[in-house]
């Protein structure tokens, strides 16, 4: 009760992953575009992309039509970008959150590189403060009393921000010249992330456009070498393979005469696009001249241990042992000294066990990672060249190989969807759409 129609922004509710991606795919056929085309130019599953468009045409004051043979096309203004921003609060916040996680980010990253010249400072500064104390008790001969050092202002690891230049983060995004010492810390514990970000996204795209650019007929052997196949050693079925490509964008296999399974994706067929389609004569001859522009195969990065120079990385080594060593005196001292309640060596006691933990795991975290990346990269090398070796086979097909790919491209159709053969409009008047409608009842009927 009391709510109007319109004040919901249905793109909100979509993820801003899947928004984006569908407005990219907009605006590369030009604003008018089936589902088919958003699905395989974004990678989406076709479920994702009909909301995408319906949430878009909703906000932005897009339209329906619908062709002589029921296929749903969906118009967007050229303005549709801007009627959206000024629509979605949640489009207007996101620049400001991105800019905080990145902010936020490169503080974890310098906080850490941060924390180890803090626990330098502090372990070596109680050692020579426990030093010269007992150096003075020996002089005056009172060894055994409880003592302090006289240090009694309160030490923060925040105190050392002095040096750290607010300003980075910004202006490597600028320059892309390296990485400061500070950060080299963190990329040497915990490396630089994952190089493959977006594969996933980038594959599904793959896959959508070479569907889409073969007329919507294809073989499993020209989509391995977007999966994740192994190295051809023996020979494998990779018909196995395509199950999550047939469930995305609601493909079915099918048989030609001669016993071959090919898969049909009748939802990517269909396009409001002119694009030219991979024509048969291409099968056997190179595969840069028809594969249409798509990716030959799906190449994944192998994960590097630290992207830090060699002189940085031996300059954390060297510190993160100083920072050791320091840690493992300093606890042989503090247990054999009786401490006095307050002041800056009680303060170090206490924080102790915290700059045990953090010297140990600087080396014990690159261990590990440096033992799991060797595991991971030899994955991934095998799968790179599993896909390699799929698609070198399509470069120079076998016979049969041959005509299979032959009798794919025999059955491909692609139907373009032009002005002409649309029959309604959610654009026109109430009273022209029933004429339309009313008159196209009667064409139906006659026929």
């Amino acid at each position: 009760a009391g709510l109007r129609p319109g004040r919901v922004v249905e793109t909100d509710k979509l993820p801003s992953g899947v928004r984006n991606r569908a407005m990219e795919a907009v605006d590369s056929y030009g604003g008018r575009v089936t589902i088919g085309d958003v699905a395989s130019r974004a990678g989406l599953k076709l479920n994702e992309a009909e909301r995408a468009l319906q949430a878009l045409a909703a906000d932005t004051g897009g339209f329906l039509e619908v062709s002589d043979e029921g296929d749903v096309l969906y118009v967007f203004p050229r303005d549709y970008r801007s009627k959206l921003a000024g629509k979605s609060f949640r489009m207007k916040v996101e620049p400001l959150l991105d800019k905080l996680k990145g902010g936020a980010e490169y503080l974890i990253r310098v906080s850490f590189g941060t924390a180890l010249i803090a626990s330098i400072v502090i372990v070596y500064t109680t050692i020579i403060a426990l030093v010269s104390s007992r150096s003075d008790e020996d002089n005056r001969g009172r060894r055994g009393r409880s003592y302090d050092s006289g240090f009694t202002v309160f030490f923060s690891p925040t105190d050392l921000f002095w040096y750290w230049d607010p300003y980075y983060y910004r202006r490597q995004q600028i320059r892309k010249d390296g990485m400061n010492f500070i950060e080299s810390v963190f990329s040497f514990v915990f490396g630089d992330g994952d190089p493959n970000q977006g594969l996933e996204e980038e594959r599904w795209k793959l896959i959508g456009q070479y569907i889409a650019s073969k007329g919507g007929v294809v073989t499993a052997e020209e989509l391995a070498p977007y999966l994740d196949v192994m190295p051809i050693e023996d020979k494998q079925d990779v018909d196995s393979y395509v199950l999550p490509v047939l469930l995305r964008f609601d493909g079915h296999p099918e048989v030609d005469d001669e016993g071959n399974i090919l898969y049909c994706f009748p939802s990517l067929q269909r396009t409001a696009s002119s694009q030219r389609v991979g024509r048969k004569e291409y099968v056997g001859k190179k595969w840069a001249e028809w594969v249409d522009g798509v990716g030959k195969y799906l190449e994944e990065k192998k994960w590097s241990f630290s992207k830090a120079g060699s002189s940085q990385k031996g300059m954390v080594i060297g510190l993160g042992a100083l920072n050791l060593f320091g840690v493992v005196v300093l606890g042989s001292m503090l247990k054999n000294t009786a401490i006095a309640p307050a002041g800056f060596i009680s303060f170090v006691a206490d924080i102790f066990p915290l700059l045990q933990v953090y010297a140990a795991s600087f080396f014990a975290i690159p261990l590990f990672r440096w033992f799991l990346l060797r595991k991971r990269n030899a994955d991934i090398e095998k799968r790179n060249l599993g896909r390699k070796q799929q698609a070198r086979a399509l470069e120079l097909p076998d016979s049969s190989l041959r005509r299979k790919l032959s009798s794919a491209r025999e059955m491909a159709r692609r139907t373009v969807i032009g002005s002409e053969r649309i029959v309604y409009s959610t654009e026109k008047d109430v009273s022209d759409q029933d004429f339309e409608a009313r008159e196209w009842d009667r064409r139906f009927r006659e026929l």
